[in-house]
């Protein structure tokens, strides 16, 4: 015993503790739970051991600690099958014992070092592959707990590689995120060490990393985001995003909403020439933007939403989320937009369904027809409206 090599384990974890950014408790603990593991398998005995870290010398003792006994004691009939064999580790039938110390007798306490250096090269691998996947748990538990509390966040990263059609994204020392296909934006290109914003998304479990932060630069909140970041008055609350509706990298519709009556909402988004709206067009890689200022009143909200288009008369179908629009005829492409670009943005915005009509197509339309289109059960009309067009 006084010969064998001392097995230095803290300061080993010291290079672990500082390269996962991870709390000494938490890799102490889980460096305990692998030991215990080792030492177990190296006894061939599921009994108590304790592992002792002595903090001032860096040294790590491992005991085998059970009370000798003739007879395992009666527990309460209600104690589970695992909490039994849980209080059944604390003791040791005294013929076992007597394997560790041919002295032992019923009522001795037996306290057996047992030394580390001992452990065969099957229980030490053993113990790293438990160590290994304790820190990975702990890991994962991080990063869920660190960023599940910040969806909808902005994070700035470093783009560490393109995998396929996703991004990889460094964030902070170790949490790698990821930006898939569908949450960028389709005409931005990438390279590797260029520095990108977006916010969280989500925090998914997953098999290959235990936790995957996803991140996007094609959702609302994205740009909800960079309003608030480059507007003063969305950021201290004097100024209110009611609503995002977006075509990534396209188009985009915010409503806004001021609480103070002296200051004029769109205006404090777009800024003075236009310098803090401009800003986030160009993060967005132009992608354009219609300041939308909302309105409780849905008749005022919808004809806002569809500007620059003049809307004559608007029919709320009862019973639906569905209006009818009837615009000026010189209008209507504007108001449809390229591939109905700006009547779907719209219609995301103010939550309903948009069926638009020119002026001189209703006007032609007789009454029984008008009444067929306006009712809640032609629910599908503006589908086959433009599936036919």
């Amino acid at each position: 015993m006084k010969n064998e090599p001392k097995v230095n384990l803290l300061e080993v974890l010291k290079g672990v503790v500082e390269a996962k950014d991870m709390d000494d408790s938490v890799v102490l603990n889980a460096l305990k739970e692998a030991l215990i593991t080792a030492a177990r398998k190296y006894l061939h005995i599921e009994k108590k051991i304790d592992v002792d870290f002595d903090m001032e010398t860096n040294e790590v003792h491992v005991f085998l600690r059970v009370a000798v006994v003739d007879d395992y004691p009666d527990y309460d009939p209600n104690m589970t099958a695992a909490e039994v064999e849980e209080l059944d580790k604390g003791y040791m039938l005294v013929e076992e014992a007597r394997d560790f110390n041919e002295d032992a007798q019923p009522g001795d306490f037996l306290e057996m070092e047992i030394p580390i250096s001992a452990f065969g090269r099957q229980a030490i691998q053993t113990a790293k592959q438990l160590l290994n996947q304790q820190i990975r748990d702990a890991e994962r538990q991080k990063i869920m707990d660190t960023y599940r509390s910040r969806i909808g966040t902005m994070v700035s990263g470093e783009v560490l590689r393109l995998e396929q059609s996703n991004i990889i994204v460094k964030l902070g020392k170790q949490t790698e995120a990821m930006i898939p296909a569908r949450e960028q934006i389709r005409r931005e290109r990438w390279a590797q060490g260029n520095s990108i914003k977006a916010v969280i998304a989500r925090v998914e479990e997953s098999s290959k990393n235990g936790a995957q932060v996803v991140l996007s630069r094609a959702n609302g909140d994205f740009l909800k985001e960079l309003f608030r970041q480059e507007v003063p008055e969305i950021y201290e609350g004097t100024v209110e995003i009611k609503g995002v509706a977006r075509e990534p990298g396209f188009r985009a519709k915010i409503a806004v909403y001021s609480r103070d009556e002296k200051i004029d909402p769109v205006g404090a988004c777009v800024g003075m020439k236009g310098a803090r709206v401009q800003t986030i067009v160009r993060e967005l890689g132009n992608e354009r933007i219609d300041i939308v200022q909302w309105n409780p009143d849905l008749d005022t909200f919808i004809t806002r939403a569809l500007t620059p288009a003049n809307v004559i008369k608007l029919i709320h179908v009862p019973e639906t989320r569905r209006t009818v629009v009837i615009i000026s005829d010189e209008n209507l492409a504007l108001a449809i937009g390229k591939n109905g670009q700006n009547v779907k943005l719209a219609a995301e915005l103010v939550q309903r369904n948009l069926d638009v009509f020119g002026e001189n197509e209703w006007n032609q339309k007789d009454d029984e027809t008008k009444a067929k289109i306006t009712s809640p059960s032609a629910a599908d009309f503006n589908q086959n409206r433009k599936a036919a067009r």
